[in-house]
């Protein structure tokens, strides 16, 4: 109604009318305001597809700035994408976040089923956008280091490369088509997707092949493990399976293992030196690291901290090792018995680290220092400098036995790894036993003399030829000097002097149960012996 026609009523009508108006034009201008739990607060804020399968906040205001109606991206996804990317009032690195967010909507079929190809072509668009935000904006990571926006897009970059990378290795079934250039280690397509990498940066235990499987740390829970040891960062944190048995006592082969199940970081590289190039390119290079022994890596001129998860590789390694009930078995004679002492090296062998060697005790495995490992590899001071092996050895053996050859293993090991004996990790080795085992750690740094030989012949009426023979069978075993390599042992609960325990009845009793599976050497029965 216009001011023309108030002016023909009367009065009252009038005054009814401006009052109509003014309350409508105060309805539609008001604002109420509403309390919210700071739980809720935080979740609109930092909740994205990722953690609540829905549209971020920034996402959303996003597409309200594009004119883009949110159900529009869930009925046409390629049609929103299109107007987000083309749309000029969206700022460089809102616009770039979006569409990562966008594409990995599209990747957990949010919007129906894809086929694998269209699934992995969806992930590495996502991961392209979230580098380009990441690194190809004008402000660095370190300029945005404290905005919850960073975080996301960095997780979306983290999430699609594992994904994308994890459904490339099982399509290939870890058998990928090899480079021909020489330059990389794999070479292969995937829709319009080249993609191509290295992995020479991490040792693994086959080193002739690659990995039989790639498992994301993020989907491993452990139930025993106190802590589980982390790093934030750049890239995609995996497990990767180079061997289906942990234990194999049977083997007669090196008496030492590499983890078969190392822990690595992935990550992708788009190339191009501009925005332009790097949105326009249709390769991506993977990398893979080993975050033991690297903890940055340089992408597009940016030094990145790596993304690294410590707990993963050691918590599967010994929920598939069976250390438990075999223990039990090795230490009365039963099963698949443990024959002789072996080494597992809890990551790849780093010359520059120290050696931390760990000896569990009676009846047990290296499943005794089950949290004290993870602690050592989860403390950053700790993993800078050392390295964990830890022993496993048939507790049903002869202290004498045990001793001799569990210094030929340690022996063997370090002059297999480091045959000039030049690096960090052959000295200053850490011994550090439990119970039986603190007993074997003091009697490598300890020196025998001749007085345990001689006593224990002088019982025994010999001539001169059968004395050297028996000196020449014993001396193996009861003579001997500390171990160079070591400087420092420490002893957990260990017996030193005995204890009164083995000699009550229920002690005595699971005694008899132990069995030592004698061998003897071949030879006439005068001269054979046997141990």
């Amino acid at each position: 109604m216009s001011l023309h026609q108030l002016k023909g009523t009367s009065c009252a009508c009038q005054g009814a009318i401006l009052i109509m108006l003014v309350a409508g034009v105060a309805g539609c201008a008001g604002v109420k305001v509403n309390t919210i739990d700071n739980r809720d607060y935080l979740a609109l804020r930092r909740g994205d597809v990722l953690t609540s399968g829905q549209l971020s906040a920034a996402a959303r205001t996003a597409l309200q700035v594009a004119g883009v109606e949110e159900t529009h991206c869930e009925e046409a996804p390629q049609d929103c994408r299109e107007q987000v990317r083309n749309n000029t009032g969206l700022g460089e690195e809102q616009r770039l976040a979006t569409l990562s967010e966008l594409w990995l909507q599209e990747a957990q079929h949010a919007h129906g089923p894809l086929t694998a190809e269209q699934r992995t072509d969806a992930f590495l668009e996502s991961a392209r956008y979230a580098y380009a935000y990441l690194f190809m904006t004008a402000r660095t990571p370190s300029q945005r280091a404290l905005e919850d926006r960073q975080s996301q897009v960095r997780d979306y970059y983290n999430f699609s490369v594992q994904q994308a990378l994890g459904e490339l290795f099982e399509r290939y079934r870890g058998h990928p088509p090899k480079a021909e250039d020489g330059h990389a280690n794999f070479r292969l397509r995937t829709g319009r997707w080249t993609v191509f990498g290295r992995m020479e940066n991490v040792r693994l235990a086959n080193a002739r092949s690659l990995p039989q499987a790639l498992i994301p740390a993020s989907s491993l829970s452990f139930a025993g493990l106190r802590n589980q040891y982390r790093r934030d960062g750049i890239g995609a944190e995996l497990v990767a399976v180079t061997a289906k048995k942990v234990v194999d006592s049977d083997s007669d082969e090196q008496p030492w293992s590499e983890t078969p199940f190392p822990a690595l970081t992935a990550v992708a590289r788009f190339p191009g030196q501009t925005l332009e190039q790097v949105l326009a390119t249709d390769e991506v290079e993977v990398l893979a690291y080993d975050p033991y022994r690297q903890d940055a890596v340089t992408l597009a001129g940016n030094e990145t901290p790596l993304a690294a998860n410590f707990t993963s590789g050691y918590g599967l390694w010994l929920a598939r090792s069976g250390f438990a009930r075999q223990s039990l078995l090795t230490l009365v004679g039963r099963g698949e018995v443990l024959k002789k002492p072996h080494l597992y090296l809890l990551q790849p062998y780093d010359p520059n680290r120290h050696v931390v060697i760990m000896l569990h005790g009676l009846a047990s495995s290296p499943e005794a220092w089950i949290n004290v490992a993870n602690e050592v590899l989860g403390d950053e001071n700790l993993r800078r400098n050392y390295q964990v092996w830890q022993l496993y050895y048939p507790t049903n053996l002869p202290l004498a036995l045990n001793n001799a050859t569990i210094r030929k293993v340690i022996e063997q090991t370090l002059q297999h790894f480091d045959p000039d004996q030049t690096a960090r990790a052959s000295h200053d080795v850490v011994l550090v036993g439990h119970s039986m085992g603190g007993v074997l750690s003091r009697l490598m740094v300890s020196t025998s003399g001749a007085g345990i030989r001689d006593t224990l012949l002088a019982r025994y009426k010999m001539n001169n030829q059968q004395l050297a023979a028996a000196r020449n069978h014993l001396d193996p075993y009861l003579q001997f000097n500390p171990l160079p390599q070591v400087s420092r042992a420490v002893f957990v609960a260990a017996p030193h002097r005995g204890t009164p325990f083995a000699e009550n009845r229920v002690s005595r009793w699971a005694a008899g149960l132990v069995r030592c599976r004698c061998r003897c050497s071949t030879g006439s029965s005068s001269s054979r012996s046997c141990w």
